[in-house]
């Protein structure tokens, strides 16, 4: 099928089509060449956009995190001044949408492959890592707003918590399984009982 699309568009097209390789193909199935034929782009369009394979893994980083942010919808976000059950829901809401629906699964085998491949690319590494910055520090503000005194702490804690809720629940023993939203309430009203009331240091 023709594809007219160009400028950003076509940008949006070769870096989605990207991650749709690497979600079902895996790495080495990511190619310039694969990427054209994908997308049904004339050959050599991916090239133009994207020089260098590092160049077609940037865009790859930078939409994956453009599209992750889409599905944390700013409506379905829990208001930073709200309280501890608000930003519960907000939370189990969010991370039940990565975990229903193709799409969403798909972006998250796409991370997957994606930050394994910075694990071996030095270059990728600060790459990926600045794309991921953005989701950590409304995390942190978050924790903060409901009483955390370790903000940073509690937010690596909580962002490892999803992180293997995610892993376990997509490529992980538990690949057929997919908690309800009640069951990812009850998980983080635990998790953050757990960090901003069970921590008694400095008591005596």
């Amino acid at each position: 099928m023709p594809v007219r699309a160009t400028g950003t568009a076509r940008t949006e097209l070769i870096a989605d089509t990207a991650l749709s390789l690497l979600a079902e193909r895996g790495m080495r199935g990511l190619t310039h060449r694969a990427v054209d034929e994908a997308a049904g782009l004339p050959p050599g369009s991916t090239s133009n956009h994207a020089r260098t394979r590092l160049a077609l893994l940037e865009a790859a980083v930078r939409r994956q995190a453009e599209r992750e942010n889409d599905v944390l919808t700013p409506s379905e976000l829990p208001d930073p001044a709200g309280d501890r059950d608000t930003l519960i829901s907000g939370l189990a809401m969010a991370l039940h949408r990565f975990l229903t629906g193709d799409d969403h699964r798909g972006l998250l085998l796409s991370r997957y492959e994606l930050a394994l491949e910075a694990t071996r690319r030095p270059e990728l590494r600060s790459y990926y890592d600045a794309a991921g910055a953005q989701f950590r520090e409304p995390l942190r503000e978050l924790m903060v707003a409901v009483g955390s005194k370790e903000p940073e702490r509690h937010t690596l804690s909580l962002v490892a918590w999803c992180d293997g809720m995610m892993f376990s629940c997509v490529a992980g023993s538990y690949h057929a399984t997919t908690p309800t939203m009640a069951e990812l309430r009850d998980g983080f009203a635990e998790l953050l009982r757990g960090m901003l009331d069970g921590d008694t240091r400095g008591a005596e």
